[in-house]
């Protein structure tokens, strides 16, 4: 088990924008969630790369390498003894995606909680996008992603109105008002290097 730790605290609380947090330890294990297509995976990136510490996605252990790929999900205690590795072989850290559920034996190793929130259509437009980039021809009728895809995009569609039992809002939110470390608010239409921004001001890293 990994040494305790004291809790990372703050004398005053970031909204974002609005002003900056004053810290009295600087968290250095930083979870990124929201829904698909809100950019989580991209700010987890390029957070990990500006601070020089490693990225992990949830993405990598909730599924089974497989083809074509996210077919097969891995059994939780195996995901789970191999993200807690990953993540306890690091001092500092920033992991991308969604663990609600199955990963909140995790959430004592948060030091901070970033959520973002995208307005659906902007959302959906990026997620089309990057499948296209990702994917090519195998998304055309007949191709092995197709009927991936599109029920991959059915379920992204239904975030924002779907219930506690899916990857939503409403499970997200009621997941934030559980946790015992600060969290952050990005929500509206900026790009992914504007959010970088701000959490790094919030941060107090210039």
């Amino acid at each position: 088990m990994p040494a305790k730790r004291a809790p990372c605290r703050r004398r005053d609380r970031y909204t974002g924008r609005q002003h900056r947090v004053v810290w009295e330890t600087v968290p250095d294990r930083i979870h990124i969630l929201g829904a698909s297509g809100s950019g989580t995976t991209s700010l987890g990136q390029a957070l990990a790369e500006r601070l020089g510490w490693p990225h992990f996605d949830t993405d990598t252990y909730f599924w089974l390498p497989t083809d074509p790929p996210f077919q097969k999900q891995r059994p939780v205690p195996d995901r789970l003894a191999m993200l807690a590795a990953d993540l306890d072989a690091h001092s500092a850290w920033v992991l991308s995606g969604s663990l609600c559920g199955w990963g909140d034996v995790l959430i004592p190793r948060f030091d901070l909680v970033v959520f973002l929130w995208v307005p659906p259509d902007l959302r959906l437009a990026r997620l089309r996008e990057r499948e296209q980039r990702r994917w090519g021809v195998e998304l055309a009728p007949g191709g092995k992603m197709h009927d991936i895809h599109h029920a991959f995009m059915a379920w992204a569609a239904g975030y924002d109105a779907g219930d506690l039992t899916m990857r939503s809002r409403t499970l997200h939110e009621a997941w934030l008002a559980r946790l015992p470390c600060p969290a952050v608010r990005l929500e509206g239409t900026e790009s992914h290097e504007e959010h970088l921004t701000q959490v790094l001001a919030g941060l107090g890293v210039v």
